[in-house]
């Protein structure tokens, strides 16, 4: 039996690390507490399994406006050029709250500081991502430490502590994955050994000191070891029969993404390849309602997920909320089906609707009749209204599906010269994605055939959490560089329950801008003395008066 104190008082560093005990850490800000005195027991793999599910796997949460959304990943979807602000005629002469705007004003315009507000007056809160995803590892430290004490004497406690270690050597990984792609530069293989990322830290004491930032190379070494303990140990455990815990061919698929950034290409199409084998089922879009998104419990696709989804709560076609970007709309052409099964337009809205709908909602009030498409209600009410509050049981950014591992396996094979494979890669997901008859086939060679597999990923992987990461790597990629401008609009209104614009700024970040990168939230900074920020600037705009 693993007794774990927790009469504790101490200082915990404003990284977020915490100790066992403290899941319940509300401010980095915080750093004296006093927490209770009472003692956890550990008698089996089985209690470090429901920690796992309790504490370390991303809950299942409510989907919610942008101004109240308890996603702490949220503004991913806004760094890039996935989304802009929709200033078109509202539905029903709606509006959405002015606080969901200004939330995400520092993320969207790439500020000094991502919790700046739109009035330059003050700082909304920042640093739940980090503090959440150091609160999430400390969990996943515990259990890997604790899990080396238990007994293994009988089959059932061996793969017991297979599967417990299996899982959070996975979850720790993705979690040091994306706080370093937030917060360090992308990986450089001829600067990665001394590009600053973030803090590591794998033990599960509390450490009473100061933390520096480790390099990119070593948050990428740390990211490899535990997903290739990962997955020798799930490898060893057997078969996952949820797709909400982390299984074999979820962590290759990851590796292939991790070796992907790294510039791995051997090893990213091995990864790629397994996960294929493992898992090579596409969801066919010809034959697919339109209501069923492809982003679903029941998706064919469907590989692993945790956490939930609220971009269509973002996207309205109303005053103050955000469309889907023209730019990527027009990439899909009339005879992919994507264009439709993925966005619902009304003029100059692109809305999202990888997600299923609200079939209930998408019907009359009399039941009988449902609402079409070209209904001015349909997304207000099959997704917008439809959704809201509603548990949604797979995430919009932390969903694995086959079609990445296409992809990936396409990119990498195109890198490496083998562009009969890339072709065939790509082509296999292309073809369930357009209409009877269509020419869907890429012949491209050479650097046409690479920018033709980005834009399939661009177009396939839409609103799922990889464009902003993508684009920081194409920067840096040394077989074909691709550096992008991002142009981001943002408007101010007579008041803030106003729907009459009063003026739009105009953002751009260019290709070698500091914004590339996020800074590190401030109160980091400020404790952990010493520790170097990320690289700021001032943010410069246009405005023109409406």
């Amino acid at each position: 039996m693993i007794k774990i104190n927790k009469n504790i008082r101490k200082k915990i560093m404003a990284t977020g690390i915490i100790p066992l005990a403290l899941l319940l850490l509300t401010s980095c800000g915080d750093f004296l507490k006093e927490y209770s005195q009472d003692t956890d027991y550990v008698r089996s793999w089985r209690d470090l399994d429901e920690l796992l599910i309790g504490s370390c796997y991303q809950n299942i949460i409510s989907a919610d406006l942008l101004s109240t959304t308890n996603d702490n990943q949220y503004f991913i979807h806004f760094l890039a050029d996935e989304l802009d602000e929709y200033d078109g005629p509202s539905h029903e002469k709606g509006s959405m709250e002015y606080d969901g705007k200004e939330r995400v004003f520092g993320y969207y315009t790439w500020q000094a500081r991502s919790g700046q507000n739109d009035t330059y007056t003050g700082f909304n809160k920042e640093n739940d991502s980090w503090a959440e995803y150091y609160r999430l590892i400390n969990v996943a430290n515990n259990v890997i430490e604790s899990a080396k004490t238990l007994d293994d004497n009988t089959e059932e406690q061996r793969k017991g502590k297979l599967k417990v270690c299996g899982e959070a050597h996975f979850l720790r990984a993705y979690y040091y994955f994306m706080l370093t792609n937030f917060y360090g530069k992308a990986y450089d293989p001829a600067t990665a050994s001394t590009d600053l990322a973030v803090p590591i830290k794998t033990s599960q004491e509390v450490e009473d000191r100061f933390f520096s930032r480790n390099t990119v190379q070593e948050c990428y070494d740390l990211i490899l070891s535990d997903l290739l303990s990962s997955e020798k140990e799930l490898e060893e455990y057997g078969t996952q029969t949820s797709k909400y815990r982390a299984s074999t061919t979820a962590v290759h698929l990851l590796l292939s993404r991790v070796y992907l950034y790294m510039q791995n290409w051997e090893k990213a199409a091995e990864y790629a390849q397994k996960t294929i084998n493992e898992h090579p089922s596409l969801a066919n879009l010809k034959v697919m309602s339109h209501t069923s998104g492809i982003i679903s419990q029941t998706s064919p696709e469907l590989i692993f997920s945790m956490g939930s989804n609220s971009v269509m709560e973002y996207t309205m076609n109303e005053a103050k909320s955000f469309t889907i970007s023209q730019h990527i709309y027009d990439m899909y052409g009339d005879d992919d089906l994507r264009k439709t099964q993925y966005i619902w337009t009304n003029g100059k809205f692109h809305g999202y609707k990888k997600h299923p709908a609200n079939t209930n909602a998408l019907k009359t009030e009399d039941g009988e009749e449902k609402i079409s498409e070209d209904d001015v209600n349909y997304y207000f009410n099959g997704y917008y209204y439809g959704l809201q509050k509603q548990l949604n049981d797979v995430s919009d950014k932390n969903f694995f599906r086959s079609s990445e591992a296409y992809l990936n396996l396409a990119e990498a094979m195109a890198y490496m010269g083998k562009e009969t494979e890339a072709r065939n890669a790509v082509n296999t997901l292309r073809k369930y994605r357009f209409t009877d008859g269509a020419d869907y086939e890429i012949t491209s060679t050479g650097n046409k055939l690479i920018e033709d597999i980005r834009d399939e990923r661009e177009r396939e992987l839409l609103l799922e959490g990889h464009r902003w990461f993508d684009l920081r790597r194409y920067a840096v990629n040394t077989k074909y560089q691709q550096k992008t401008e991002i142009t981001h609009h943002y408007y101010y209104y007579e008041d803030r329950q106003s729907d009459v614009i009063k003026s739009m700024c105009t953002f751009k970040l260019s290709a070698d801008d500091w914004g590339w990168v996020l800074p590190l939230p401030q109160s980091v900074i400020d404790y952990n003395v010493g520790m170097p920020q990320n690289t700021r600037g001032e943010r410069t705009y246009t405005t023109i008066t409406l």
